[in-house]
């Protein structure tokens, strides 16, 4: 009874918070089930009616409602263009979606901090609401009691319109049948449209009534998005009612579990968001794309079809009979009516394998014709032309130090550490159509390991680079099984959820992070044993330089290798994959913890680069900016993801510098032209092999409508 009652002023505050959640996921949910739109620009939506219900706000009824009205109708308006915007990117998928709200969130958090300004408003409730009751003898906010009956009977009339009345009927046909809407009269855009317009109705009103409980201010947008985000993840998309009971449980863990389990709070919501994604993905996704090794056969009938097939070949391996060994094929041989040759082509990877995974995509007689290698290397043929690009680049690179000056120089440096988590990016989402918003994780991973090296005496780079590459690859070993067995859409989430519990660990495991103060001062990095401790800027920019360089070639050279062509061959054709019977799950496994080592070095340059490290350079903008790197550049070029993460960056730090105070919004506008105006990335404008429909495929992890599965081409882009 004693826990009771010092608990329950906790466990109120979290039914009020959950149900303030449930309202701001209640619109989130509308986008996502019904409108189809992953907008992860939610969080604007209520940071809108937060900052116009706390302006209008003076402490009387009429302010209030004029509050909720004001903030409600911009919100609901601001839906509306968000239905407009993502109109274009309907058959692109979820992840140029994704990068257009996200994009969108950056431009709307900074013309809203120019409006109101960056300090947390002040929220003013009429003096009936601004008191307390006694509850349970305790006493406790009237506003937060009265909040608590108005989400009620919102979800409670919700649950009405959606379920009973003709407009639910309309939004529910919207997402499953639109060709069924369309014959009965209903536009299904204008019902697209009025379902964002909703979803951002709720999100404002959300906003102007819970402005007195979360406060509009700097990082609120954010927060709230993600506990939304877990709060779908959790109530799925099907039951307003599941959606209501997620939001009370995620407000009790953000509340009282803080209060009981405070070492644990910080983990639990997004641990659990991970746990449903997996079970999900492995419970209700279709087995043959999915798991390590894909179904397993049944042992009797494999056993009954080896037999027959022996019985049936046993009369004709004679002497003189065509097909038996030491004889002749006859012409047509393998075009039999009873498709052995195509079997023998797509089951057993005879042909397929060899023509798509071998590198050479031709038949035997086709490369007998094929002019000599040397040649091909003359300056104007196919290897010269490809490798231009890469020399090109690499004599740019090399003469920064002498045109630019020490700042530039650095931001220069910081760029290739970005580009090096972009190339792991373009690993995992361009070659094994895994898109990921968690590849920070590793890349923290490698990043902490060498500064706590460094702080241990262990200076030298080589070393460094090693151990943080060793131990991101561990890391990745270990999450890459909960990651491989999904796809698409659930794949981003998956990953977003291992991103944001490993941001919860460096804020909560201070003797290693040093928490929210991040570290500084450890010693930097000498290039060689032997060699000095590197302070100038041209010196840390040269070593990075060299290791990018290394880096590059290296995953080139994978890419290009046997192990890259089935790499690409699991992208394009999984299924094939599998029924050739190569182990597809264990081909994503290594490509996941090859590219997570990949993002420990990224990691470990950018500390040697910046000489300290915080939070924010491995947080979940950092993810969303790698993203957007590999998009500029294409899905599958590993010199254009370089080239994206230097625009990024100096757009962030370099072209900000002459505008102060408006990095995210030339952010948010380089996203949204990136979306709109690169759909294939730079790759996409010489025509390159990250430009087809198999690359757009990876972007958003999923196959075009009516596109039959690619061979396995083994084609990389540079």
């Amino acid at each position: 009874m004693d826990l009771l009652d010092a608990h329950l002023v906790p466990a109120v505050d979290g039914v009020a918070f959950g149900l303030l959640l449930f309202v701001v996921a209640a619109g989130l949910s509308l986008a996502f089930g019904t409108a189809g739109v992953l907008n992860l620009s939610h969080g604007t939506l209520y940071a809108i009616g937060a900052y116009t219900g706390a302006e209008l706000s003076d402490g009387t009824w009429a302010g209030l409602a004029l509050g909720l009205a004001a903030g409600t109708a911009a919100a609901c308006v601001a839906g509306a263009g968000l239905s407009a915007a993502t109109a274009p990117l309907a058959r692109r998928g979820h992840l140029a979606q994704a990068l257009l709200t996200f994009g969108l969130a950056l431009i709307g958090g900074d013309l809203l901090i120019q409006l109101f300004g960056a300090d947390e408003l002040p929220v003013r409730v009429p003096e009936a609401l601004d008191s307390s009751v006694m509850l349970l003898g305790h006493r406790y906010p009237a506003y937060r009691l009265c909040f608590i009956v108005m989400a009620v009977l919102l979800a409670a009339f919700g649950t009405w319109v959606l379920t009973r009345t003709r407009m639910g009927a309309a939004v529910r046909a919207a997402a499953d049948d639109p060709q069924m809407l369309a014959a009965t009269g209903l536009d299904p855009r204008a019902v697209h449209t009025g379902v964002l317009a909703a979803a951002g109705a709720l999100a404002g009103a959300a906003g102007v009534l819970g402005a007195p409980i979360i406060g509009p201010g700097p990082g609120t947008s954010e927060n709230v998005l993600m506990l939304s985000l877990v709060v779908v993840v959790l109530g799925g998309l099907r039951s307003l009612w599941a959606t209501f009971f997620a939001a009370i449980a995620v407000g009790e863990v953000q509340t009282l579990g803080v209060s009981l389990v405070p070492d644990l709070a910080p983990y639990l919501l997004f641990a659990a968001m991970a746990a449903v994604l997996v079970l999900r993905s492995r419970f209700t996704e279709p087995s043959a794309g999915h798991g390590p090794e894909g179904p397993g056969p049944d042992p009797v009938a494999r056993l009954r079809s080896d037999l027959a097939g022996r019985l049936r070949r046993r009369p004709r391996e004679t002497p003189g009979t065509p097909g038996a060994p030491g004889t002749a094929a006859a012409p047509g041989a393998g075009r039999t009516g009873d498709g052995a040759g195509a079997d023998r082509a797509g089951v057993d990877g005879a042909g397929a394998d060899r023509a798509g995974v071998d590198g050479t995509g031709a038949a035997p007689r086709e490369r007998g014709r094929r002019l000599p290698a040397w040649i091909g290397r003359l300056p104007g043929g196919a290897a010269w032309r490809q490798a231009a690009p890469l020399l090109v680049l690499l004599v740019v690179l090399i003469s920064l130090p002498a045109v630019l000056d020490a700042y530039s120089i650095s931001l220069a440096g910081s760029a290739l550490a970005l580009g090096l988590l972009a190339v792991s990016v373009t690993i995992l989402t361009g070659y094994a159509g895994l898109p990921t918003l968690g590849q920070t994780a590793p890349f923290a991973v490698g990043a902490y390991a060498t500064a706590n090296l460094a702080e241990a005496g262990w200076t030298v780079g080589p070393v460094q680079l090693v151990l943080s590459a060793l131990a991101a690859a561990v890391f990745a070993a270990v999450v890459g099984p909960a990651v491989i067995r999904a796809r698409g859409t659930t794949v981003l989430m998956i990953t977003l959820a291992i991103g944001e519990l490993t941001g919860a660990v460096v804020n909560q495991l201070k003797s290693v992070t040093g928490g929210a103060d991040g570290l500084v001062g450890f010693p930097g990095t000498r290039a060689l044993w032997g060699g000095e401790e590197m302070l100038e800027e041209s010196q840390l920019y040269n070593y990075a330089l060299a290791v990018a360089v290394v880096a590059v070639s290296v995953t080139l050279l994978v890419l290009r290798s046997p192990a890259g062509k089935l790499l690409t061959g699991t992208r394009g054709a999984e299924a094939r994959m599998r029924a050739s019977g190569h182990p597809v799950g264990r081909y994503l496994l290594v490509a996941h913890i090859c590219a997570g080592a990949l993002a420990g070095v990224g990691g470990s340059l950018m500390v040697t680069v910046q000489q300290y490290l915080a939070p924010a350079d491995v947080g979940f903008e950092i993810a969303a900016f790698a993203l957007l790197a590999v998009v500029i550049g294409g899905t599958t070029s590993v010199i254009g993801a370089l080239l994206g993460a230097g625009l990024i960056v100096a757009t962030r730090d370099w072209v900000a510098g002459s505008w102060p105070g408006h990095g995210p919004l030339l952010l948010g506008v380089l996203f949204v032209a990136t979306v709109y105006l690169l759909p294939r990335g730079l790759a996409g404008l010489r025509g390159g092999p990250g430009s087809g429909p198999a690359s757009e495929a990876a972007v958003t992890g999923e196959q075009p409508p009516s596109a039959p599965a690619p061979e396995p081409t083994g084609k990389v882009s540079p």
